[in-house]
């Protein structure tokens, strides 16, 4: 393995950048798929988004819970295609074209051109594509971009037709219409689930009619517009502008006068001919020989190719006329009323420039009937109730509310022979039909949460209307109806190959400028044209489980032998929309629901718990963020929140780095301080460091070796049973909580170990399994955090040979052996007793450098504080600075117990019961408590309780004649801790040179020496009586030894030639002043020895010492343990060679040399 740098020099997201540019070398993702390519196959669909925007916090949540599932299921021996989707069809984009091209209306559309209008709208929908591969690349999604699906595509719309047809086949479809919420600035209607995303709700259906003028030569009409049938029982005037200039048109095929605004005209249906040369018959297709009603380029023709204009006038040329009423309810009023009168609240950009005025209706229309006399104020006319009924007065739909009539009311109007043109009579899918079957599917699902399938879903569900499907659009897939002028014949087509055998005619494209021109001639003669809708987008990407895959044109197999689909996610906002489309579809079309399992995200706010937004600059920029601490350090911040249980998250730029703070750098320390101590084997010239394999780990003999490799068994498990059950809500907590087990447990209490200072072969050991826990937990953590996982991994890999080449190729790691639960239940508690010990120290102001006497572990009844003690003893005695430790299972002579009953369990289970219970366990005796403790179990008010239903407290009974100062005690449900506070001089020594230790370290750190860097420490006492200083070198000096690795020297015995690395003084340190003194290992001489080598010549000694002193240490020490402690110096001019022996003429340390001295 290569060296590694600090934690502080080591950038997480320049790391990363290298990372993707290793990926992108060797193809990571699609090796992946390449090596999975023979495994079951896992489905995952992917939501599309509209690319027409860039991606947000939204996006990234979304995208990390697929990255992190669709991950984990490669590993876990699956398939998994993962392709982008684009939803490229919609309002969205079509509110983009119109802003930049000025568009306000429909008929501005018309004019410049379908083909030229979609093709604007086609070439924005791809426009931030390169940015979202970027961002969504950058934040280590794995997704196949280059083999996209776009709705836009024929293969896609393609199959969305075939979708339809299906539906249609069933009589699942029909035609009609109903109040919808309403895009103004569209002029379209919306979905039930597009309502309330910013759009106005505006009444519908809109509907032209006739009012035939009384007395015109002509017999016109005049035509007016509106979009609320249900005010026309109650029109008593006609409106106009008076300063429009009005036509009077006869349309050339009926026959029919009208009279309408001239700059409306366009607004009026266009009748066709009777006879139409077309582009093919349904029995047999042929050429078209002449251009239908629209080119290929989507113009339509020119409004006077269906009406000739027979006069025109100005608007106040028709005030006064009068016209025949649509309904006599108010024929009383014919004196005054049904008459044109003018004002200036007429425009000129929708309708046809004559509006029905019913005066208690609009505001408008009140204040026009007054003003011209129509009526009075006295006499309103009154046709609806309080209750939004209609009155008596209008007997034929008497009692009916008023929006409920608007169907019946055009039906009149229709049979009167007076209906114009109807909009929005759309297509309907039949959806209260299938509720039941619905709802059935809905169980067969699986969410996480629950309760947003059980709830808000399922109350969706239940309250499920028809679906409008249709939209008067232009960029969207067209609706594939071919229909008969007098709509007798109906043709569905759900394939090009049908509409080219039908029409005759070769389709590259299915947009509406491209096949709108096409018709089709039936058997019976008749001419077939498309009607003019597309499809609500929402049918698009409901669609998309079978039109991504051309499903059925291909992938018949895969996809038939896959569905439902395995997993979906998405936000909370999605139940109303893709969630319920896909089940809707899928219900409708194979009586299944579209998929299995499915993530349900809450809402990213901003900090201040508002929508985050642009324009209010109250979130950090995604891309900052990541550029800032890293895409993992987000990811996990992302998936450790609520926002994985839908609920929402305030984001906050600190919380990520509290992320990188709290798990990226202890879980960087724990692998840098292996590679450092694996390094560190070479340095001292022994063997390079390679993993012993994991049965050989499995029998190692120390406790936490068998702790840590039990307690990664149990993060495999525990890990794959939450991924399976889709809840990565409980799977970070728990791997961040390994992860601080490791660092703070097992590489902590592990110093020596890990630095060979208990023997190479435990060294090894110990070195192994860090590593082997490493790689297990890097294998465990890779779909979480990718980047990472992968640069530990492929420095890891170069100690062991035959691992995969990048780490996302692994398969994910399978239990190997037992857990112990009993080892790992120990040092759980082992730190909930080194816990509760800190916490009195800290109460008494007793630092952890000042050493205590003993401690007392009084155990809860049945807990085995033996074993514990056997295996942990010493690990709790060096962390807490403690003499020794006396288990006692004699709970009551340090404690008095109570028993309160936990709440959170009882309540529901023994609802009124629950105020009698609680009672009587509080009343609870010791004795009773201990024989509960005992039995594990109690019945009380004739209900069994259990251990888990009772906690019982430890109260500390401090033993007569004891001071707080003295004794104190802190505990658990488990276990009371009592420390023995009592000042003990035979302990300040011990105290004193902890006090030491910790200013070595403390300057090690400053001089920035790395861990396994040898230094030479010397010790200058500064007091003038030192007696207490030496009392502390020599009793202490094991302590001192064992915790800074090697010999703590006098001040005296540092050579001149000494490189000093770092000095510092100390005063009133445990009662004493000294200076400490770090220099670099320097080579010294037993010139006794010497001198013989050279018969006594002591210029020749001189050149030799002087010669080795030049040698680096490391590589002299290298040179020595070649040659098993002897070495061969010939290299020195004019002098004869020489053979020396470590320990006999030369020493690579002072303090060696002190140590032999000693000795002899």
């Amino acid at each position: 393995m290569d060296e590694v740098c600090e934690g502080k020099d080591f950038s997480f997201p320049k790391q990363e950048e290298k990372v993707l540019e290793f990926w992108s070398k060797v193809k990571a993702f699609e090796t992946q798929l390449e090596l999975t390519k023979d495994k079951p196959e896992y489905i995952f669909y992917d939501g599309p988004p509209f690319a027409t925007g860039l991606p947000h916090y939204g996006h990234i949540l979304a995208g990390t819970i697929k990255d992190i599932v669709t991950r984990y299921q490669s590993m876990t021996g699956h398939h998994v295609t993962r392709r982008f989707g684009w939803d490229c069809h919609g309002l969205p984009v079509e509110n983009e074209i119109d802003k930049k091209l000025g568009i306000k209306k429909r008929e501005d559309v018309i004019k410049m051109g379908i083909d030229k209008y979609n093709e604007e709208c086609r070439s924005i929908v791809t426009r931030y594509v390169s940015e979202w591969e970027k961002v969504i690349t950058r934040t280590g999604r794995w997704i196949d971009f280059k083999n996209d699906y776009k709705t836009m595509d024929r293969n896609f719309m393609e199959s969305v037709w075939w979708v339809f047809a299906q539906l249609f086949e069933k009589g699942l479809v029909y035609k009609g219409f109903k109040v919808m919420p309403y895009s103004t600035g569209c002029k379209t209607p919306l979905s039930n689930f597009e309502a309330g995303q910013n759009y106005q709700d505006v009444p519908d259906p809109e509907i032209m009619m006739t009012f035939p003028v009384i007395g015109d030569p002509h017999n016109a009409s005049f035509v007016a517009w509106t979009t609320t049938p249900w005010t026309l029982p109650s029109n008593l005037a006609l409106c106009v502008n008076a300063n429009f200039t009005y036509v009077k048109v006869r349309n050339k095929y009926s026959g029919k006068i009208y009279i309408i605004a001239e700059s409306r005209l366009s607004a009026l249906p266009k009748d066709k001919p009777k006879e139409a040369v077309v582009n093919g018959s349904v029995g047999a297709p042929k050429k078209a020989n002449v251009k239908s009603k629209e080119s290929s380029g989507g113009k339509t023709e020119n409004v006077l190719d269906s009406f000739e204009v027979l006069e025109k006038f100005p608007g106040s040329s028709l005030v006064g006329k009068k016209y025949e009423p649509l309904f006599g309810y108010f024929i009383e009023l014919s004196d005054t009323a049904f008459r044109v009168v003018s004002d200036n609240y007429v425009t000129d950009d929708s309708g046809t420039g004559i509006v029905h005025c019913a005066p208690a209706f609009g505001e408008d229309d009140f204040r026009v009937c007054i003003e011209n006399h129509i009526l009075n104020k006295d006499n309103l006319t009154v046709a609806v109730d309080d209750d939004g009924c209609f009155t008596e007065k209008i007997t034929d739909f008497s009692g009916c509310y008023i929006k409920d009539a608007d169907k019946d009311i055009i039906e009149a109007v229709k049979a009167k022979g007076r209906l114009v043109k109807q909009g929005n009579l759309g297509l309907f899918v039949k959806v209260e039909l299938l509720k039941e079957k619905l709802l059935e599917n809905n169980k067969q699902t699986y969410w996480v949460p629950d309760f947003v399938k059980d709830k808000r879903f399922h109350n969706w569900l239940e309250n499920a209307r028809d679906w409008a499907i249709s939209r008067s659009r232009f960029w969207g897939t067209p609706l594939p109806l071919w229909i008969s002028e007098d709509e007798k014949e109906i043709i569905v087509i759900d394939s090009v190959a049908k509409l080219e055998k039908l029409s005759g005619v070769k389709v590259f494209d299915l947009h509406r400028h491209n096949i709108d021109h096409i018709t089709i001639q039936s058997e019976s003669g008749r001419v077939l044209r498309r009607v003019d809708d597309v499809f609500d987008c929402w049918f698009e990407s409901g669609s998309m489980p079978y039109a991504y895959i051309h499903y059925p044109f291909e992938n018949i197999e895969l996809f038939e032998k896959n569905f439902p689909g395995h997993f979906v996610a998405e936000g909370l906002d999605q139940t109303r929309g893709w969630f319920y489309t896909l089940m809707v579809l899928a219900t409708a079309l194979f009586g299944k629901p579209a998929f299995r399992n499915l993530i349900c995200n809450g809402l990213v706010l901003a900090e201040d718990g508002k929508k985050m937004s642009k324009s209010l600059k109250n979130y950090p920029p995604p891309m900052e963020v990541v550029d800032d601490y890293g895409a993992d350090a987000l990811r996990l911040y992302l998936i450790n929140s609520p926002v994985v249980r839908a609920e929402p998250l305030r984001f906050k730029k600190e919380g990520v780095y509290g992320v990188v703070r709290d798990v990226f750098l202890p879980w960087y320390n724990a692998y840098r301080f292996l590679v450092q101590n694996a390094k560190r084997l070479e340095v001292e010239g022994l063997a390079p460091f390679i993993p012993i394999d994991h049965a050989t780990l499995q029998k190692s003999s120390n406790v936490l070796d068998q702790w840590i490799n039990s307690a990664t068994q149990s993060l495999i498990h525990f890990v794959k049973q939450e991924m399976n059950a889709y809840r990565l809500y409980t799977v970070v907590p728990y791997l961040l909580k390994f992860l601080d087990n490791l660092t703070n447990i097992y590489v902590r209490f592990n110093r020596k170990r890990l630095k060979g200072r208990t023997g190479e072969e435990d060294c090894r050991t110990a070195l192994s399994t860090l590593y082997n826990v490493l790689l297990l937990s890097c294998k465990v953590m890779a779909p979480f955090t990718p980047f990472f996982t992968e640069v530990l991994f492929q420095n890891m890999r170069k100690a062991c040979n035959g691992l995969e080449e990048s780490i996302h190729y692994c398969s994910f790691p399978e239990e190997e052996g037992e857990r112990d639960e009993r080892i790992e239940q120990s040092v759980s508690r082992m730190m909930t007793i080194i816990d509760l010990a800190r916490n009195i120290r800290e109460r008494n102001n007793k630092p952890l450098k000042t050493p205590l006497r003993w401690e007392v572990l009084v155990a809860e009844t049945g807990c085995d504080l033996i074993y514990m003690n056997l295996f942990v003893l010493q690990y709790v005695l060096e962390e807490l600075n403690i003499r020794s430790l006396v288990p006692c299972n004699d709970t009551l002579k340090y404690a008095s117990l109570r028993a309160e009953p936990d709440f959170s369990i009882l309540g529901k289970r023994l609802g009124k019961s629950m105020g009698i219970v609680a009672k009587e366990v509080k009343a609870m005796s010791q004795e009773s408590i201990l024989s509960f403790e005992s039995a594990g179990e109690v019945v009380i008010a004739n209900h069994c309780l259990k251990l888990t239903d009772i906690k019982i407290l430890r109260d500390f009974k401090r033993p007569d004649g004891m001071t707080e100062e003295e004794i104190d005690a802190a505990g658990d449900t488990d276990v009371l801790v009592i420390l023995d506070l009592h000042p003990d001089e035979s302990l300040l020594e011990a105290g004193a040179a902890r006090e030491i230790v910790n200013r070595i370290q403390k300057l090690r750190k400053k001089i920035a020496l790395e861990p396994t860097d040898m230094v030479e420490v010397y010790f200058e006492s500064l007091d003038g009586d030192k007696n207490l200083s030496q009392r502390v070198l020599h009793s202490q000096a094991s302590y001192i030894r064992d915790a800074i690795g090697s010999q703590l020297l006098s001040h005296s015995l540092m050579p001149a030639h000494a490189v000093v690395l770092g000095e510092e003084r100390f005063h009133g340190i445990s009662g004493m002043s000294f200076g400490i003194i770090l220099a670099r290992p320097t080579v010294m001489f037993n010139s006794k020895a010497i001198l013989p080598l050279f018969q006594g010549n002591k210029k020749y000694a001189h050149n030799l010492e002087t010669y080795l002193l030049s040698r680096d240490n490391s590589n002299l020490k290298s040179e020595f343990q070649n040659g098993n402690g002897k070495i061969i110096v010939d290299s020195i001019e004019e002098q004869p060679s020489v053979s020396l022996v470590l320990g006999e003429h030369v020493f690579l340390t002072v303090g060696d040399c002190y140590v032999a001295g000693k000795a002899n």
